[in-house]
């Protein structure tokens, strides 16, 4: 199963792609853990990538792009993948199809979870994060794993997430577009338990031929 996750922040993206991964026995690739890689190896492509980053500008979609080609590469994509992050916009799609068209080896689905933007609001601004290890939380005064102190990052602030909506509207929204003229669009929705979205996304699924 050869996956691309698309929904905006809030949606669940990275934690049902866990699932995903478990549940289909492929790799859960995300743009950030493809990132530190290159940057800890300090790969061609890491040094490219972080010449951006001290200049503070955004990595160019052309780095991006070869990271991602060369981590499609790997061994373990074998049985397919799911990726959780790229592309982001529209010429990056367009690549990750000439990517796989030179593989043979073309997506089987697109997978949007989709979510209300006031749920996001509600749901992004109810989370707190814990300053000693850094798992979020909601509706706690304490880290429930290790009992520090929680606070609000400034990126779920109430203002800032709705800021991040819009750039997702702007930038990787017309990716869905995309693909539903691909005719690989699944749209599922985001609001109610982890474990019942999971459930939705892969009965979804089953119903694409792999």
């Amino acid at each position: 199963m050869r996956l691309v996750l698309v929904g905006p922040p809030g949606a669940g993206k990275g934690t049902q792609a866990q699932f995903l991964a478990a549940h289909y026995s492929i790799p859960h690739i995300s743009t950030g853990d493809i990132f530190r890689a290159n940057l800890k190896a300090g790969t061609p492509l890491g040094v490219q990538a972080q010449s951006f980053m001290d200049r503070g500008e955004l990595v160019a979609d052309s780095v991006t792009n070869e990271m991602v080609k060369d981590r499609l590469t790997h061994d373990d994509v074998a049985n397919g993948f799911i990726l959780d992050g790229f592309p982001r916009n529209v010429a990056q799609a367009e690549v990750l199809r000439a990517i796989l068209a030179e593989k043979d080896t073309p997506l089987n689905a697109v997978l949007e979870f989709s979510l209300a933007n006031e749920e996001i609001v509600t749901r992004l601004s109810a989370r707190r994060t814990c300053k000693d290890c850094f798992q979020p939380s909601v509706g706690v005064d304490k880290c429930p794993s290790c009992g520090g102190d929680v606070y609000q990052r400034e990126d779920d602030k109430a203002e800032v997430i709705t800021r991040r909506l819009e750039v997702y509207q702007d930038q990787t929204a017309p990716i869905i577009s995309f693909y539903r003229n691909e005719g690989l669009l699944i749209t599922v929705s985001a609001l109610g338990k982890v474990e019942d979205i999971t459930a939705l996304a892969i009965s979804a699924l089953n119903r694409v031929a792999q």
